[in-house]
């Protein structure tokens, strides 16, 4: 595993999804190894939000909210179209999904993941099926849309697809790293 050093710059691709029609499966049965519940945060405080996208988004390269102002994302995570769900286990969040609603008939999964050490546990395949259905609930949703990057976990655009999303777009960046980073290899 090669570290890249902070202030390096990494070139990734993006690769934009969506979903045009509510998938035909069902509600996912819960994992048989979980023995927590899945709650969605009522008004959480930024400082959650954080902790659980530094937790999940480490190993990722995730910073680009690092640059945003707390009562940027206070207003973003308070909205009555936003909702940010974790799985809670043991007395500590495994995984968490945010959804926005507030593009009319679009929903977008903004957020996705787990945090290190319950990768590869079953949790990921129920976890983002609910997502799908919590995004498709709303009756107005007419479209659910993903992005993820060549920095996510290996895995991430392959799980993606096999859940129903599609590719619409792909887009090349670079990124500065604000940070040491070994890339994922799970």
């Amino acid at each position: 595993m090669t570290t890249r050093r902070a202030g390096e710059s990494v070139p990734y691709t993006v690769t934009f999804l969506e979903m045009t029609a509510r998938p035909s499966y069902d509600w996912p049965h819960t994992p048989t190894a979980m023995t927590g519940a899945l709650l969605k945060a009522e008004t959480p405080p930024v400082w959650y939000f954080r902790a659980l996208y530094d937790a999940v988004g480490r190993d990722y390269a995730w910073t680009d909210l690092h640059a945003s102002e707390d009562a940027e994302i206070g207003n973003w995570l308070t909205s009555p179209k936003v909702a940010l769900y974790s799985l809670i286990d043991h007395g500590w969040p495994h995984c968490f999904f945010l959804l926005d609603w507030r593009a009319g008939d679009t929903c977008d999964l903004c957020y996705f993941g787990l945090v290190p050490g319950v990768v590869g546990r079953g949790l990921g395949s129920w976890m983002l099926r609910t997502a799908i259905l919590t995004g498709w609930a709303q009756d107005s949703v007419q479209k659910l849309t993903v992005n993820t990057c060549t920095l996510d976990h290996p895995r991430a655009l392959i799980q993606y697809q096999r859940h129903g999303f599609s590719v619409v777009r792909r887009e090349e960046r670079t990124r500065t790293l604000t940070r040491d980073w070994s890339p994922a290899q799970d």
